[in-house]
């Protein structure tokens, strides 16, 4: 009779078993990393001035650990003392039921702690979602799995664009007539660009101004700004949630910070009632502006470096050294 076949074994596992530990060590590992990026990205940033944190990756040491004004002003803002301050009641309430074998009170405590993590997650939603769309911006991760190499080779927008821009928006305000312009930078927006029509056409102030010129097709909506030019109109954008904004000024100006909230572009905004430009970047609304300032903050986005990481420069490297042997060849 044949024998019957017995499974590989090293010592007293077999090799399926080892190969399943090994499989379920490295997703845990995966998961830890996956949950203590945020974790650690928070710490970091909580610690950076808002120029440190606007032109520096999210990963990046601060250059002073003795910063406490994100906290002074997150408690402020927050109403963290009266959060303690219930917090410690309900502490205090909760010993005391410990203390005189309040059993229906610590059964209800008990089970309440079971299902906190899941409270936490829904009640903290928004906070969840921003600071995920934060560590998205900052690109932690994006240069690890991306191996999409046309984005490192896309040049910024040019002097005679910057010109141009600066010139149509003061043409336009000259008559009174509403724009919504996005300069984007690093993060491409496609999600918005989809929202609108294709243009793809070269910028020039008169492609502007017609663009937005009141009762045309395309005057409604967002201009998305790409290199030098015009890649789409009559894009929707997302609205800020800002408290901190006039009540006097309209859905462009928050359309105009919303985006600035998720995105490091440059959005130039036309006052349909008052001809006045602003600039949101950041987060932050520049009202009123001059021709000089906007033109400095557009060079300011022209001329700011990219980030690379590592791995970006090594794969620039490599991309180099074949480039290199190629013409070695010929």
């Amino acid at each position: 009779m044949r024998a019957a076949s017995n499974p590989v074994r090293l010592g007293k596992y077999s090799l399926g078993k080892i190969f399943f530990t090994i499989c379920k060590y490295v997703l845990l590992i995966f998961a830890a990393f996956c949950a203590l990026v945020p974790l650690v990205s928070c710490v970091i940033t909580a610690f950076k001035t808002k120029a440190e944190y606007n032109n520096t990756n999210v990963m990046t040491l601060p250059e002073s650990w003795l910063y406490f004004d994100n906290f002074v002003t997150a408690w402020k803002q927050a109403n963290m003392g009266k959060a303690f301050l219930n917090s410690f009641l309900v502490l205090l309430f909760v010993l005391l039921a410990a203390l005189f074998q309040m059993n229906t009170i610590i059964w209800i405590a008990r089970n309440t702690l079971n299902v906190l993590v899941i409270a936490l997650v829904v009640i903290f939603q928004p906070e969840m979602r921003k600071a995920l769309e934060n560590l998205g911006r900052k690109n932690v991760l994006a240069f690890l799995f991306s191996f999409d190499s046309s984005k490192e080779d896309t040049g910024k927008f040019s002097d005679k664009t910057i010109n141009e821009m600066v010139k149509a928006c003061y043409e336009m305000g000259k008559v009174k007539t509403g724009a919504l312009i996005v300069v984007e930078d690093e993060i491409v927006l496609s999600e918005y660009e989809r929202t609108g029509i294709a243009v793809d056409g070269i910028l020039t102030s008169q492609l502007l101004i017609n663009i937005f010129e009141k009762n045309t097709p395309l005057h409604d909506g967002a201009v998305i700004v790409r290199g030098d030019r015009v890649v789409a109109a009559t894009c929707y954008l997302p609205l800020t949630d800002s408290l901190s904004i006039s009540k006097d000024l309209g859905t462009r100006h928050r359309a105009a910070v919303g985006i600035s909230e998720v995105s490091d572009s440059l959005t130039i905004v036309v006052s349909e009632e008052t001809g006045r430009v602003s600039i949101a970047l950041g987060g932050e609304l520049y009202r009123n502006v001059d021709a000089e300032f906007l033109k400095n903050k557009l060079t300011y986005i022209q001329r700011r470096e990219r980030e690379l990481s590592k791995i970006a420069l090594w794969k620039r490297r490599l991309k180099d050294a074949k480039t290199a042997r190629k013409n070695d060849n010929k």
